[in-house]
């Protein structure tokens, strides 16, 4: 009977797959990627929307809202619909989804919708998990399945998630953070902080702002991050000029800021996370830490790319650090070959459909 019951779902998803795609969506804080399988990464957009408070309705998403925020007037108002890797406004987020579920089908539009494996931090509640599902199925998809992001990342990176075998990633996205044990398809041990790409933003600004007495913006520190980030001293310093405005003639400035400067801005926020880092390390079963110390670290998400942070966390943690190929597309990655693969990997999904479904 199970036998005939599989054959037939293997055929209805195969006529599904007809008329309808698969798709993985990585859905960050800072930027949302979408993964069409049989296509690839086909969307990256940050997760910003534009709205008219006038007339409550969306102006522009993504790149478009991105260029408007800091210039826009009065009634429309650029937002990020998800703070901390979670949904804080349902409605904006569902919009989004909407326009990037439409925007990656394409001229592929039919009445089944899309199925769709969301990536989102480790460790949210049943709450946050259910507000997930129901935008997506309220965007227009069929079938939702939910996939925590270092779980995604570690078989975007191809580790052995399936096997008896500890890896430990650490995904620094754009609001959180995630540090995890992976092993036998499940995480044995994680935490999720809020140490990541907007609060390491928010401590340049905070640091120009304090030493330097001028007022910037989040995009001219995510520049600076950039540019002229490094948690480690190099041979050759680096540099970068910012304009804002001076806090006590009130007129525009400009001023070098160095690498060193930036990196007496973050350090504390580095510091935060690497106490995680240990944090999660002296609470893991000692056969898993064992394999750990063998296998490394891996690195993943828009954080792995600042300057140093590798070498930091070798010399700290006593053990090999790598960073993802293409840290920043890892997580949609891993959807995608979760979508091609599902029933492989039916452990790691955090939900199924009928998981979170009432019952009476």
């Amino acid at each position: 009977m199970d036998r005939i019951r599989d054959v037939c779902k293997k055929y209805l998803e195969r006529f599904y797959a007809l008329f309808s795609d698969d798709i993985g969506i990585d859905l960050g804080t800072a930027n949302t990627l979408v993964y069409v399988r049989g296509r690839g990464i086909v969307i990256n957009e940050p997760s910003i929307v534009a709205v008219n408070e006038k007339t409550g309705r969306v102006v522009a998403v993504g790149k478009q809202a991105k260029e408007m925020m800091g210039r826009t007037p009065s009634h429309i108002k650029a937002v990020q619909p998800l703070i901390d890797g979670v949904i804080s406004d349902f409605e904006v987020t569902e919009e989004m989804l909407a326009y990037l579920i439409g925007k990656a089908q394409g001229d592929k539009r039919s009445f089944l919708g899309p199925r769709v494996v969301v990536g989102v931090p480790s460790g949210i509640t049943n709450v946050e998990i259910r507000a997930v599902r129901d935008a997506a199925h309220n965007a227009g998809a069929r079938e939702v399945h939910i996939l925590e992001e270092p779980m995604a990342a570690a078989i975007g990176m191809k580790l052995p998630v399936n096997e008896p075998i500890g890896s430990m990633v650490i995904d620094i996205g754009g609001g959180t953070s995630d540090i995890a044990v992976i092993s036998l398809g499940g995480i044995v041990r994680s935490k999720n902080v809020r140490i990541a790409g907007d609060a390491l933003n928010s401590d340049i600004m905070s640091y120009i702002r304090t030493e330097f007495k001028i007022l910037i913006g989040e995009k001219t520190a995510e520049h600076l991050k950039i540019v002229a980030g490094s948690i480690v001293a190099g041979d050759t310093p680096l540099e970068a000029t910012v304009r804002g405005r001076d806090l006590v003639t009130g007129l525009p400035r400009e001023v070098v800021i160095t690498d060193s400067d930036i990196r007496e801005a973050i350090s504390h926020s580095v510091d935060t996370l690497i106490d995680a880092v240990r944090e999660v390390l002296e609470t893991t079963p000692p056969e898993v830490l064992s394999d750990i110390m063998q296998r490394g670290i891996y690195l993943a998400g828009g954080g792995a790319l600042i300057k140093g942070l590798p070498e930091v966390l070798t010399e700290v943690l006593h053990m090999p650090v790598y960073v993802s190929n293409d840290p920043l597309t890892t997580v949609v990655r891993g959807c995608g070959i979760v979508l091609e693969k599902i029933d492989q990997y039916e452990e790691a999904l955090l939900s199924h459909e009928a998981d979170l479904s009432p019952t009476f």
